[in-house]
């Protein structure tokens, strides 16, 4: 490997591809680990993105962890090759295993985690700066197994996990696409109250929660001036809705022009191969990002907060 690295790139499990064709100068693929010799982009099939790596020269497992540790206390491994050399260093460094989270956890309060991996026997390549406060971007929640309706659940508590804010009482959210009620759960027991929108109606332990409404009707047809002639504003906009991507984009561009919403959470939801265009519509909307979240599958997720 001739080339300075200057940037790495994870990519989701079986979602290369797309990562693939975000990035330029790679080097080389290592499993899920991509190298490349430009400088890193905000690339948005990235689970997690390693800026400015450093290559370090290694003479033991002993030296390799002291170089570590001297550098910062937090690392988290990504392992390709020699593998049981690259977990001996790990657990030289004293880092306890990752646990489960509890949902919500404020993200500073997992410290600044720095991501290593061997790339040889006597080379290993670090960054202390990720995109990813995640351990290889692998978000992990202590799950509920008898309150939500399906697990579309867990991809709100990394969304809003992310975002370092959750609804609150006294908010009024719109959730479309809800059905069968996993995000309007999340938002419920948040404290806020949420307006779910689906032609498929919610499960009935969600429907009858506190605060939790229900609309069936098409989630396109809900325009922003249904509540501006009511004066009511909206502080959150959800939307899971399976749809094509193009219709999504034009629809919260309505939202967003409106001025009446503050903060909007949707995925973005792509059947086969992604369309690189629309994705570009989506990041190009001022104060947004587009992200690739651990619990996406051939989706990305579009957040715009006040």
């Amino acid at each position: 490997m001739t080339a300075e690295i200057k940037s790495a790139y994870l990519a989701p499990e079986g979602l290369s591809e797309p990562l693939l064709k975000e990035v330029d100068g790679v080097i080389a693929v290592h499993n899920q680990l991509i190298l490349s010799s430009q400088p890193f982009i905000n690339a948005h099939w990235a689970q997690n993105i390693w800026k400015n790596p450093i290559t370090l020269p290694i003479d033991s497992i002993n030296d390799a962890a002291k170089k570590l540790k001297s550098i910062q206390r937090n690392w988290c491994l990504y392992s390709f090759t020699l593998h049981r050399r690259a977990q001996l260093i790990q657990e030289k460094l004293n880092f306890s295993k990752s646990k489960p989270m509890p949902f919500p956890t404020p993200l500073h309060s997992k410290g600044v985690r720095g991501s290593w991996c061997l790339l040889n026997e006597n080379t290993l390549l670090a960054s202390t700066d990720c995109t990813s406060p995640f351990p290889n971007g692998e978000s992990s929640f202590i799950e509920d197994k008898n309150g939500p309706p399906n697990r579309a659940y867990l991809k709100l508590y990394e969304s809003l996990t992310l975002a370092g804010k959750t609804p609150v009482e006294g908010e009024f959210c719109i959730d479309i696409g809800g059905s069968p009620g996993g995000w309007a759960w999340v938002i419920q027991k948040c404290g806020a109250e949420v307006l779910s929108i689906d032609r498929s109606p919610l499960d009935e332990k969600i429907s009858n929660l506190k605060g939790v409404s229900f609309e069936k009707r098409d989630a396109f047809s809900l325009l922003p001036e249904e509540f501006i002639e009511k004066e009511q504003s909206v502080d959150w906009l959800f939307s899971d809705v399976i749809c094509y991507p193009e219709k999504l984009y034009e629809w919260l561009s309505i939202w967003i022009d409106s001025g009446i919403c503050k903060n909007f959470i949707c995925t973005i939801k792509f059947k086969g191969e992604p369309e690189k265009d629309i994705i570009k519509k989506f990041a190009a909307i001022p104060n947004s990002k587009v992200l690739h979240l651990f619990h996406n599958k051939n989706e990305l997720t579009f957040f715009r907060l006040s």
